[in-house]
Order: structure tokens, then C-alpha cells, then sequence
């Protein structure tokens, strides 16, 4: 029986399903998106994330983690949620020397975190105590979230139910928990537009730093503030991908597809607040940039040029290849536009 045709049986025995529970199931089931054996975040998987990309990520967030020791002192751990591939952490380790822990919901992926990155401890619950580091890239996207939209001048959930018998968005009352997140983060949006509903990011979030006794929090990941959000809204921002590429409709194939959405860091940032952490928000290009990776990117371009002169053609092509994934980093249109959420205890 494949995971949609559980979903449709649960919703013809117990009726429709918020959006988020939907996601869940296709994300974390045991036959979810991340719930096989499919190491997903892989080039030869579905998507690559920035420390996939160049490890020049990893390195360069090494600079911040050891401000951050030298800052608050030991002892002190590097916590990476949703640590994948364990691209970041194996990078990390090699321009720094400290303890470190992997918390991955994904079976596979904890398999090659152990094999990968055999120094860390490899869970899929944090901590209950942190003193350093929560590390959290391209992990809040794909936290369960609900659909609302704009009708009429007021607001209307869309949930999971079915229609001749296949999954289809049905209209819904507001549950009062979203109307209030919508009324405090959706901003001046248009009739007919869609909106992620990310309570379940929040809670996270909150979560995280209340177990968070000195440190910070690293949120890294696609998205912007509820204004810079509004653009966006007329079509929303839910989507799939698979293999690299937009996917097809999110309750289309459910389990074969990541689903995701940009994430709202006005929402972020307010639970941070209210929980008493101190906040800054940076572009991913400002932000490593800060840490030393335009100087790193500099130091590459003349190293290849020397490389040229003296005939060292492979050495030209490393050189080059490191300097092409120090631009893809930085660039403007693409992963230098996403976001980081720095989130300091204050306590």
C-alpha cells in the first residue's frame, strides 16, 4: 500500500486533515520523503544545500563558531539539526577542533553521518541542555506547516481531503491558533493570495532556545520578513522538488517529493524575542562575507592566476573549482540570497 493511499484512507475514515499533518506524513512517515533509505540532500539525490556545494561553507561558519567559544567558553558543543549529508559538520571539523552532535530525522542520513563525520554523536533528538552552537541550515523550510488564503477580505484554511476519490484542497474555518499567526505575520496580503502558515518553525525555534543555556542559534535558509514576503503571496510559496527540479503539485505524489516553502523570519524573529534572545538578521552573502569568504575568494583568484603562469594546470583547475563554489556561495540571485537568523541567549 503506497503512503498516498494510506493518507486517503485515513481522511475517508476520520475526514480531512490540516495541511500540516498531510506534510508531515509525506515528509517523515516511515515511507515519507525523508523517511527511506534515500540519502535526499546528495548531488545524486534531490537537492543540494550550500555545504553540499563547497565546503568553503562549513569552513568559513568555523570563524563563528570559534568567536562563539571564545565568547562564552567551554564547555561548548556544535549542535547541527537536520545535518544531512554531514557536509557542514565534516567541513567544519577540519579548520576546527570541537565536540559536535548530529540530530537528523532521516534514517539514511544518519547512516552516512555516522560513516561521514564518525566524531560526532548521531541522534534524532537534540539535546535537553546546549551550551555553544544550534546550527539549523535549510531545516526550518521543511518544517509541517499550514495553508491559509485570502478570501473576501478575511482568511480560510485549505486542508487535505478528497475529491472523486484523489487528494484535493478543501475549504476549511481558520483554527484560531493560525488566524493569530496570520494576523500577525501574513502582512498586506491581496484577496486570493496563499500563505504558509509556520507555527511549527516557531515552536521550534522557542523549543531549541529554552534548552539553549549560553550560544546561539544559526537559522539558515530561503525566505525573508512578512513584507519582503508579500510579492509572493498571489501564487504562495509551496512547492516540491525532486531530483534537483520543481516537482509536481504537493498532494500529487506524496513521499516521492520534498515539499518546502519560504520561509517567514518576521515569525522567527518574534518568537526569539518572546523567549528572550537577543536577534540579528543578515543575507547568507553579508553574513559570510563578515566571517572572511570575500577574502578567501580574493586569495583563490590570485592563487589561480599564479597557478596559470606557472603551468600547474591542475592545480589551476582546484584552485578554480574552489573559487566557482566561493561565487555560487556569494552570489546575489542565488544562495547569497538567503537569510541567517543569529539568535543569542541572553540568559
Amino acid at each position: 500500500m503506497t503512503l498516498k493511499t494510506r493518507i486517503i484512507e485515513e481522511i475517508g475514515r476520520s475526514g480531512p486533515m490540516p495541511f500540516e499533518r498531510f506534510m508531515e506524513l509525506a515528509l517523515y512517515d516511515s515511507e515519507g520523503f525523508f523517511g527511506g533509505d534515500v540519502l535526499r540532500s546528495d548531488r545524486s539525490g534531490d537537492f543540494l544545500t550550500s555545504p553540499e556545494v563547497s565546503r568553503l561553507f562549513g569552513e568559513t561558519l568555523a570563524a563563528y563558531v570559534e568567536a562563539e567559544r571564545d565568547r562564552i567558553g567551554e564547555p561548548f558543543v556544535v549542535v547541527e539539526v537536520g545535518a544531512g549529508s554531514g557536509s557542514l559538520l565534516s567541513a567544519l571539523l577540519d579548520e576546527l577542533e570541537v565536540d559536535v552532535i548530529a540530530v537528523e530525522a532521516s534514517p539514511a542520513a544518519r547512516r552516512t553521518l555516522a560513516e561521514e563525520v564518525p566524531e560526532a554523536f548521531v541522534g534524532s533528538e537534540p539535546p535537553k541542555s546546549i551550551r555553544g552552537v544550534v546550527i539549523a541550515n535549510e531545516l526550518v523550510d521543511n518544517l509541517p506547516m499550514a495553508i491559509a488564503q485570502r478570501i473576501d477580505g478575511g482568511w480560510r484554511e485549505r486542508w487535505v481531503g478528497l475529491d472523486e476519490g484523489d487528494l484535493a484542497f478543501i475549504d476549511a474555518d481558520p483554527r484560531p491558533e493560525v488566524t493569530e499567526w496570520l494576523e500577525g505575520f501574513a502582512g498586506d496580503v491581496d484577496d486570493g493570495g496563499w500563505v504558509e502558515v509556520q507555527l511549527e518553525a516557531q515552536s521550534w525555534l522557542g523549543d531549541v532556545l529554552r534548552v539553549l543555556d549560553a550560544g546561539s542559534v544559526l537559522v539558515i535558509d530561503y525566505g525573508d520578513t512578512a513584507e519582503g514576503l508579500i510579492p509572493r503571496r498571489r501564487d504562495g510559496t509551496l512547492r516540491t522538488y525532486r531530483a534537483h527540479h520543481l516537482g509536481p503539485h504537493p498532494l500529487d505524489e506524496p513521499g516521492e517529493t520534498d515539499i518546502t516553502a519560504d520561509v517567514n523570519f518576521t515569525a522567527l524573529m518574534a518568537k526569539a524575542e518572546e523567549v528572550g534572545a537577543e536577534v540579528e538578521y543578515h543575507r547568507q552573502d553579508d553574513f559570510l562575507s563578515g566571517l572572511g569568504l570575500r577574502e578567501r575568494l580574493s586569495e583563490l583568484r590570485k592563487a589561480e592566476l599564479e597557478a596559470a603562469r606557472s603551468g600547474n594546470e591542475m592545480d589551476r583547475l582546484r584552485l578554480r573549482t574552489l573559487k566557482t563554489e566561493a561565487e555560487t556561495l556569494l552570489h546575489p540571485r542565488g544562495l547569497g540570497d538567503f537569510r541567517v537568523l543569529v539568535c543569542r541567549a541572553t540568559g
